[in-house]
């Protein structure tokens, strides 16, 4: 009897809310003998600026096939275009190496865009994660749409997003809507009390509690480190308040708003702390026992409305993304940003933080995804047809 070739599905991450993301799902393959595990680790992964979180991706058990050190000391837009050119130029002979059946991104980063790239190039498959999106205040937004252009199956959060994906011609038939993979996470993770995280975390939590997540925004004409400075401003003004601080993406200026922190940090150590990574299970984690999500950070959006937490968005950044009732936005100036944190504890707004209704999924994304791979030949993927509505 002829053995079964089984399919090699090669998961590439660059990012840890990337990661974050994909976990259940790489669990979910490395756990059927159906499939076999690939992974590509990049960019921020192996920064130590950034939180060197391969080693996050090592704890969790992961065999990691091959590691491509993109990132130099530059975060400005030549050192970004190198690092895509750096993709270009090293991974075409580590996918001829791994010869992958299927190759799983998720996002709208630039590093991902130069993975489809040459993935497209050498007429290898791809499935796409959280297309559809909206992110007006960030290139993310071109390198997204264009991903799904070059990707051949397509995982979307929402039935809004969906709709997108088919609006940009992309075929029906291989377009899904499986909910937001952050649900996954949510559910599945037996999530740290407060004792077990302080003590992880060397913290002690407050009277009140926020998280500050906040990254560039790439295509605004403003200074992202102007906008910056007008929210550590506001915090200045909080009374009784922690304010736990996680390091931005590398970004144009993320290593600029890094500096900041740190010297926040240093001046206010009673009242502040810094993380330049958490972790998916401590970010999670942390999210039970805080006020607010603050900042312009994606989880703002999307895990803080699923934990019932209240989401302060600054800028244009996450501009686009469908909205709860959790989420206040503000402009990136010190006034509004005090009036948006203190509108979140009236009682008014804490209603609608516990009447909530879940806009993504039951956390059943990965489940549906690897459903799908299974019975998906990905031979006939790559002759695409354009979709006309």
């Amino acid at each position: 009897m002829a053995s079964i070739t089984k399919k090699r599905i090669c998961f590439i991450t660059g990012t840890r809310a990337e990661y974050g993301l994909l976990y259940p799902l790489m669990k979910e393959v490395a756990n059927d003998k159906q499939f076999v595990p690939q992974l590509i680790v990049t960019g921020s992964h192996l920064s130590k600026d950034f939180g060197a979180t391969i080693d996050e991706i090592k704890k969790d058990g992961f065999v990691i096939d091959h590691k491509i050190d993109i990132l130099s000391n530059s975060d400005d837009a030549k050192g970004i275009s190198n690092a895509m050119g750096k993709v270009f130029s090293l991974l075409p002979a580590v996918l001829e190496k791994l010869s992958p059946s299927l190759i799983v991104v998720l996002g709208d980063r630039y590093e991902i865009f130069s993975v489809v790239g040459v993935a497209n190039i050498m007429q290898i498959p791809i499935a796409h994660i959280h297309g559809g999106e909206l992110t007006m205040g960030a290139i993310d937004d071109a390198f997204r749409h264009s991903i799904t252009k070059m990707s051949h199956l397509h995982f979307a959060s929402t039935e809004e997003y969906k709709k997108r994906i088919i609006q940009l011609g992309e075929d029906p038939k291989y377009v899904f809507n499986v909910g937001a993979m952050a649900l996954d996470n949510i559910k599945l993770q037996k999530l740290y009390d407060k004792k077990r995280l302080e003590n992880e975390l060397g913290i002690k939590f407050r009277k009140k509690n926020i998280i500050v997540t906040f990254h560039p925004e790439t295509i605004s004409k403003r200074s992202s480190t102007g906008d910056f400075d007008e929210l550590l401003g506001s915090l200045h003004k909080l009374k009784d308040t922690f304010v736990i601080f996680t390091y931005p993406n590398a970004d144009a200026e993320g290593r600029a708003l890094i500096k900041m922190i740190d010297r926040y940090v240093t001046e206010h150590p009673r009242q502040s702390v810094k993380f330049n990574s958490l972790g998916r299970l401590k970010y999670l984690s942390i999210l039970q026992f805080v006020d607010a999500v603050v900042g312009n950070s994606s989880s703002g959006i999307i895990e803080g409305p699923l934990m019932k937490v209240a989401t302060v968005n600054i800028g244009d950044r996450q501009k686009g993304r469908l909205r709860t009732a959790s989420i206040i936005d503000c402009e990136p100036i010190e006034k509004e940003i005090s009036k948006a944190i203190f509108k979140i504890y009236s009682s008014g707004f804490q209603t609608k933080l516990s009447n909530l209704k879940n806009p993504y999924g039951k956390g059943e994304a990965s489940r549906n995804i690897k459903k799908v791979f299974s019975v998906t030949d990905f031979s006939v993927l790559l002759k695409k047809r354009f979709h006309d509505i």
